[in-house]
Order: C-alpha cells, then sequence, then structure tokens
C-alpha cells in the first residue's frame, strides 16, 4: 500500500485563472521552500515538442486535455515536495481536482477581473483559449470557472500585490500550516 505523504512532503499546487502569476510565483515559492518546480504547461511542451497554442490547433483541446489530466494526475499522486502551477483551466476537470484536493495542498491565486483584463494584450498571442475571443466571452470564462476555484485549501488576493510579496505571504501560511499540522 502506497505511504500517503504528510503534509510538510506533500505537492503545492497552483490554481487560477490563466495569466493571474501561477508560473512566476511557483518559481519563486519553490526556491524558497527547496522544492521542485514543475509548471504542467511546460512539461506539456517538453512531451509534444511543440507549443500549446500548436497543440491545440494540429492535436485538438481534447488531446491537450488528456495528457494534461494524465500528467497532472501522476504529479500529484506519484510525487512529493514539489510545488506545480496548473494551467488555467485544468482545475476544471474533475479527476485534476480531485486528485489534487486528495494529494496536494491547493491554493488558489485569485485576481479581479478588472486587473486580469490589464493584462490581456499581454497574454493573447499565448493563450489558445483566449484565441478569436471577444472581452465579453473572456468575462463570462473568467466567471465561469470561479466557483471551481474556490474549492481550495487556501486563497490568496493577489490584487496589488508584487509577486515578492506574495511569495513572502505564503511561504508564512505554508510553514505555518506545517507547524499547526505536524509533519
Amino acid at each position: 500500500m502506497k505511504r500517503i505523504p504528510s503534509v510538510r512532503e506533500r505537492n503545492i499546487v497552483l490554481i487560477g485563472f490563466m495569466g493571474v502569476g501561477k508560473t512566476s510565483v511557483g518559481e519563486q515559492l519553490a526556491k524558497r521552500l527547496f522544492r521542485d518546480f514543475i509548471d504542467v504547461d511546460q512539461e506539456i511542451e517538453k512531451t509534444w515538442k511543440m507549443k500549446i497554442s500548436d497543440i491545440f490547433r494540429l492535436k485538438g483541446e481534447e488531446a491537450f486535455r488528456k495528457i494534461e489530466r494524465e500528467m497532472t494526475i501522476d504529479y500529484c499522486t506519484n510525487t512529493s515536495l514539489k510545488v506545480i502551477s496548473l494551467g488555467g483551466g485544468a482545475y476544471m476537470q474533475d479527476a485534476i481536482r480531485t486528485a489534487c484536493l486528495d494529494h496536494c495542498i491547493v491554493i488558489y491565486l485569485d485576481l479581479s477581473w478588472s486587473l486580469w483584463k490589464e493584462r490581456l494584450n499581454v497574454l493573447i498571442d499565448n493563450r489558445p483559449v483566449l484565441q478569436d475571443k471577444k472581452v465579453e466571452e473572456m468575462e463570462q470564462l473568467f466567471t465561469k470557472r470561479q466557483p471551481t476555484y474556490q474549492k481550495n485549501s487556501f486563497q490568496v488576493e493577489t490584487d496589488g500585490r508584487e509577486v515578492a510579496e506574495i511569495v513572502s505571504y505564503l511561504e508564512e501560511v505554508i510553514k505555518l500550516g506545517w507547524e499547526i499540522y505536524g509533519s
């Protein structure tokens, strides 16, 4: 029988809408906690040797979601001591969400719609889900995903906070959790 990791050993999974800063926060948080960092989207790109936008275009969203699900569940259930950044839509899959909540500490990086919209010009070229979408459609997607993101271990408001501030705050909260809930 497989041993369940202690609270201190559990992977930390960062969730939230695309472009909220999961990768930026995750890379720095992993360094601060002396853990490996995994960006699931980057791992998929390495595996398929192409950009996510090309995978969507050439293989389709269904093929992308399948490998995303397989990789994420594997990381959640077969590894420990990692900080994992999920793509914005990954957590919408029931199997991924269940694996994350059952085996990991799930942290939701919450950014308001108004601040997210300010990042749109930077995001649009690299996000296949945003291609050919009107701002109203993006807002609907943003709003639709919010209740699912609310299913988490911990939530942090990122509005008006720099990455370094978010990382320091999360490091404090995580270490406090380790003390409270033991090893």
